[in-house]
């Protein structure tokens, strides 16, 4: 029988993480990334520059509405594509092109400040149109950037080597 809701009833407290996805966004027309500077008020990273993403939330999986059924699982195919077009839209308001797919970067696990465990991984995707629009409260200036550029800014730890690789992938293609 599939779930009927959500619900952490039957989770090992010992095997709950976030997880968030990153996108770096690589704008064709000029070879630069976009960089956004994370607010004072963020819990994790104040003030420090860094790329779209954020957290796979319930919501991003309503039990009505599963894009499968595989026998009593509720499969969300997409679901990591359609946060990180959510979160560009949301958070610096443009949009990204999927429709060529998008290349993993890496991937990390950490510990925020706060405890909570989070698994992150971390995208190269194409910039497909827009004017970059900064989420009030969370984002407070933004760039784009090539590999040098990058190194000019306060970033989060990772943030210049992954802006370097988006480049070497995509500008190939």
């Amino acid at each position: 029988m599939p779930a009927e809701k959500i619900h952490l009833g039957n989770a090992k407290q010992n095997k709950l993480f976030y997880l968030v996805a990153n996108a770096v966004i690589f704008r064709n027309s000029d070879g630069r990334c976009l960089i956004l500077k994370r607010s004072h008020s963020e819990k994790v990273h104040p003030n420090k520059y860094c790329v779209p993403g954020g957290k796979l939330e319930w919501k991003d999986l309503p039990v009505d509405k599963p894009t499968r059924r595989n026998g009593d699982v509720l499969d969300y195919e997409n679901a990591v594509e359609e946060l990180l077009s959510r979160e560009a839209r949301e958070e610096a308001g443009i949009e990204i092109d999927l429709s060529q797919g998008m290349q993993y970067i890496n991937s990390v696990a950490f510990i925020r400040p706060d405890g909570i465990p989070v698994v992150l991984v971390k995208f190269a995707v194409l910039y497909k149109s827009g004017e970059v629009s900064l989420e009030k409260g969370a984002f407070t200036d933004f760039a784009w950037v090539n590999a040098e550029e990058v190194k000019q800014y306060d970033c989060i730890e990772g943030i210049k080597e992954e802006v370097e690789k988006t480049i070497e992938v995509l500008k190939k293609n």
